[in-house]
């Protein structure tokens, strides 16, 4: 949620006679404050700079017609001289209309000119995810694994905690043991840390399955990995990425599966799994570490993954 003090902070010098670039400025604390990733900020800007550098220096926001912003897109695709693609002009559109949509709403325009623009929307292709019967069958390989000789907890360990929680790959390799919290008031959970200030606001706490938690002895033992952090052991999965990728593919192939399971599709499992038990979208997007921007286009494919309307 946006802080007050900071959102009208942000905007309080802003009327229609300023100019694009410090109400740009003020836009960047905004996107900042609604928890955004760096990514997504420096995109966002980079095409209200764009903008910026279109438009005649003086020009001010309450100057700023649709026609101006139509042959500002016209000029982007046909005008610059820099290629620009159907997913790179969609941004650029989603953009203007959040930044001027945000405008109108703090009373800064009482006309959004960005409003009438079409939205030229371009979704990249479906996950591939397993179905019910694949996880089973997924699972199962995974359990033989550890039951029978050589009796392997790793890939039990790493399968069912990507099937749960839904990290990504760098996440995963990144866990250490003290980031697993056995005994949490709310039940065992995870901590997704990261070292990065700038990542911080992907940091969360996830649940931990019953499975997993009644597994982690059995494979921290066999692993030795150690009870308290401070040591270069303390790494949850200490091996390469490589290493990982072979045993969700060892997994895939016990499995007799035709798909190859991977990192991401573990996560898209996880995520639709989550959205067809009911779970609140906002919960998914907190669980995944996303941003409420990059939600829009996760929640469009989650719904045509389910085989919801998405019109």
């Amino acid at each position: 949620m946006t802080s007050p003090a900071l959102d009208d902070l942000a905007t309080a010098h802003i009327t229609p006679q300023t100019t694009l670039i410090p109400t740009i400025k003020a836009w960047q604390y905004y996107l900042a404050d609604q928890g955004n990733s760096p990514h997504t900020l420096k995109a966002f800007s980079a095409d209200l700079n764009l903008l910026a550098i279109y438009l005649p220096p003086d020009r001010t926001l309450g100057g700023i017609s649709t026609t101006d912003l139509n042959n500002f897109l016209e000029w982007m695709q046909k005008g610059r001289g820099v290629p620009c693609s159907p997913k790179t002009l969609s941004r650029r559109i989603t953009s203007l209309k959040a930044f001027f949509r945000w405008l109108n709403s703090k009373g800064v325009l009482l006309i959004d000119p960005a409003e009438r623009i079409i939205q030229r929307s371009v979704i990249s292709p479906l996950p591939v995810v397993l179905t019910p019967g694949e996880v089973e069958a997924a699972l199962q390989a995974a359990e033989d694994f550890w039951k029978r000789p050589p009796k392997d907890t790793r890939y039990l360990a790493l399968f069912d905690l990507l099937l749960h929680t839904g990290i990504k790959k760098s996440e995963t390799l990144a866990l250490r043991v003290n980031h697993i919290d056995l005994e949490a008031p709310g039940g065992p959970l995870l901590f997704v840390r990261y070292a990065s200030p700038q990542h911080r606001y992907k940091e969360r706490k996830i649940p931990l399955p019953e499975s997993w938690v009644a597994l982690y002895p059995h494979y921290r033992a066999q692993y030795n990995l150690p009870e308290h952090p401070g040591t270069a052991q303390d790494r949850l999965f200490p091996w390469s990425p490589r290493r990982l990728e072979y045993l969700l593919e060892d997994i895939s192939l016990q499995a007799g599966l035709d798909k190859h399971i991977s990192f991401e599709m573990c996560r898209w499992t996880c995520a639709l799994r989550d959205w067809e038990s009911g779970m609140e979208p906002d919960k998914i997007r907190q669980k995944l570490g996303v941003s409420k921007i990059q939600w829009r286009e996760v929640q469009m494919k989650l719904r045509r993954l389910a085989g919801q309307d998405v019109s």
